[in-house]
C-alpha cells in the first residue's frame, strides 16, 4: 500500500467580529503598511470603509483593481501598486475573484512571498483557505490553475457578517459553487477520506442553510453555515473536483459567466450522467442533504434547489449560444479538473453534456 500525505494547516479566526482582530494581528506579527486587495464594487461599498476602520495604526494602500474574472493584467497592476506603497504585506479582502489576485500578487512580487491575510466575502470558492488561484490569460481568457502550498494565507479572518449586504442572486450562485465543490470532492474517485468526511459535512451544512441565506439575507447563522460550508469545500477539494468544474472554468473563458452561476448551469446535468456509475455515494449525498429517497432523487433535489434561489434556465438563457458548443467542449476536455471525475469525459461527451444544459 502506498503512502499517502494529509496536510490541513490553514490557520482561521472564524465567527461575526473577526474582521476586528486583522489589525492587532498584523501589528504583532510585526507589519505596518498592508496592501489592501479587493474588487471595484466592494471598494464603492460601505463595507469596505467600515473594515478600514479596524485597520487604524496601519498605513494601508487600497488596490481594487479587481473585476470580473481575475486575469494577469489586474495581477500585475496590483504588483505596481504593491511596490509603489512600499508594502510589507497584503490583505486580501472580497470573494474568489479579489482573494485569487492578492495572493498572486505575493507572486509577482518576490520570493520570499509576502505576508497574506484573508478575508472572504462572499460564502462560495474558498479561496481564502486555498492553496492555488485561478486566474485568466488577458489575450486568451483561458483559465490557468497556479498551485503552490506557500499560496496559503498565514491567517484567514473569516467574518460572516462581512456576508450580509450581499445581494440575493449573489448568495445564490456562490452558494452552489460552495455546494458543488463539497459535492464534486466527494465523488472525486481520489483516495483521501479526511477530504471525503469534510466534503460531506459540507454538503449538509450548505443544504440547510443556502435557501435561508437566500431568503433571509441578514440571517446570521445562515450566512455563518454557508461561509463555513464555503471554507470546508475549499479544504476539501485539495482532493481534486470533476467534470461540474471543467465545464464551469470553459463557460467562463469562453462566455464570461459568473464562476458560481456557471456550476450552477452545470451541475445537475453533469451529475446526473454522473450518478450511474457511483450509486452508493450519491445515496451517501443524498442522506446528508437530507433527500429521503436516495441518490437518483438527489438529481431532482438539485434541480428544485436551484429554482428555489432564484437559479432559472439553462444555459442559452444566460446568453450561451448552440455556436459555442464546440469550443466549450475543447476547453472543458483539457482542463484538468475533468480527470478526476467518476466517468471518463471525452470531447464528445462535454458536447453532449453542453447541449443537454442549454
Amino acid at each position: 500500500m502506498s503512502v499517502t500525505a494529509f496536510s490541513f494547516p490553514t490557520n482561521i479566526q472564524f465567527g461575526a467580529g473577526a474582521r476586528r482582530l486583522v489589525a492587532a494581528h498584523l501589528r504583532e506579527a510585526g507589519y505596518q503598511r498592508p496592501l489592501l486587495v479587493t474588487d471595484k464594487a466592494l471598494a464603492t461599498l460601505p463595507v469596505l470603509d467600515e473594515f478600514k476602520t479596524h485597520l487604524e495604526g496601519l498605513d494601508v494602500a487600497v488596490f481594487s483593481g479587481v473585476f470580473g474574472n481575475p486575469t494577469t493584467g489586474q495581477v500585475m497592476a496590483g504588483a505596481v501598486a504593491f511596490i509603489g506603497h512600499r508594502a510589507d504585506c497584503i490583505i486580501g479582502f472580497g470573494g474568489g475573484a479579489a482573494l485569487d489576485v492578492a495572493k498572486l500578487v505575493g507572486v509577482a512580487i518576490e520570493h520570499p512571498l509576502p505576508y497574506l491575510v484573508a478575508l472572504p466575502t462572499t460564502a462560495g470558492t474558498g479561496s481564502e483557505v486555498g492553496r492555488a488561484s485561478v486566474i485568466s490569460e488577458d489575450d486568451s481568457h483561458l483559465k490557468r490553475v497556479v498551485f503552490n502550498p506557500k499560496l496559503l494565507a498565514k491567517c484567514v479572518f473569516a467574518d460572516p457578517e462581512l456576508t450580509l449586504s450581499l445581494p440575493p442572486h449573489i448568495t445564490a450562485a456562490t452558494g452552489i459553487d460552495a455546494l458543488t465543490h463539497n459535492i464534486e470532492s466527494y465523488l472525486s474517485p481520489a483516495y483521501h477520506p479526511l477530504c471525503d468526511g469534510i466534503a460531506l459535512e459540507g454538503a449538509r451544512i450548505a443544504a440547510r442553510a443556502l435557501v435561508t441565506a437566500v431568503i433571509e439575507p441578514d440571517n446570521l447563522q445562515a450566512r455563518s453555515d454557508m461561509m463555513m460550508a464555503s471554507m470546508l469545500g475549499a479544504i476539501a477539494f485539495q482532493k481534486d473536483l470533476g467534470a461540474v468544474h471543467a465545464c464551469a472554468h470553459a463557460l467562463g473563458a469562453v462566455c464570461d459567466l459568473h464562476h458560481g452561476l456557471a456550476n450552477a448551469l452545470m451541475i445537475d446535468t453533469v451529475l446526473a450522467w454522473n450518478q450511474p456509475v457511483v450509486p452508493a455515494k450519491f445515496d451517501e449525498l443524498a442522506h446528508v442533504c437530507g433527500v429521503a429517497s436516495g441518490g437518483e432523487a438527489f438529481i431532482d433535489w438539485l434541480r428544485q434547489l436551484k429554482t428555489d434561489v432564484g437559479i432559472v434556465g439553462g444555459l442559452a438563457a444566460h446568453g450561451v449560444k448552440h455556436e459555442q458548443i464546440a469550443q466549450l467542449a475543447a476547453i472543458a476536455s483539457n482542463d484538468i479538473c475533468h480527470q478526476t471525475n467518476p466517468r471518463v469525459c471525452t470531447v464528445a461527451d462535454f458536447e453532449r453534456l453542453f447541449t443537454a444544459a442549454m
